[in-house]
Order: C-alpha cells, then sequence, then structure tokens
C-alpha cells in the first residue's frame, strides 16, 4: 500500500512539474512584413514517431527573410496528456 502511494506521488508530480516550450529560430534577417501561418504536427509516442510534420521553408512560401517557432502549446500538451503521450501535437508558426 505504501508502495502504491509513493508511486501515485511521483506520478502526479510529473504531471504537475511538466511545461509548455517554445523553439524560435530566424532565417534571414527575421520577420519583415509580419504575415503568419501556423500549421500542427503530429507524432505518436511523446514525439517519437513523426505522422505529419511542417514544413517552414514551405510555409514561408518563398520568402528569405521569416521566424519559425515551434512549441507545445497549453491545448497540445493537453491533447497529449489525454491519450497519455501516445499523440501529441506541436504548433509550428512562421512569420514572414
Amino acid at each position: 500500500m505504501r508502495k502504491l502511494k509513493h508511486l501515485f506521488l511521483i506520478l502526479g508530480a510529473s504531471f504537475l512539474l511538466t511545461s509548455c516550450f517554445t523553439h524560435t529560430y530566424n532565417v534571414g534577417r527575421g520577420a519583415q512584413s509580419g504575415v503568419s501561418v501556423t500549421e500542427r504536427n503530429h507524432y505518436l509516442i511523446g514525439g517519437l514517431v513523426p505522422l505529419a510534420t511542417s514544413d517552414p521553408a514551405q510555409m514561408a512560401e518563398g520568402a528569405q527573410d521569416f521566424n519559425v517557432r515551434t512549441r507545445l502549446s497549453f491545448v497540445d500538451g493537453l491533447l497529449s496528456g489525454l491519450t497519455f503521450g501516445i499523440w501529441t501535437p506541436t504548433t509550428t508558426t512562421v512569420t514572414r
């Protein structure tokens, strides 16, 4: 019984200590016009198996200067948690 209590305590803490992540990088001089395009990426098993990922160069539509922001938003994390990490979506935003 005591080991089960500790297991639930550890699992509860691990769910509470998770966070959203953001990865941002600039291509060229960065965004110039402020036009944004957003697409969702789909992964399985906590991100190990990519199903559908966005292509930032294609999303930029030929622009030479743009910003790319890939993040695990609250909604993405919620969906991942509801499926116990089987499906883990992320969101990519390209700003030209």
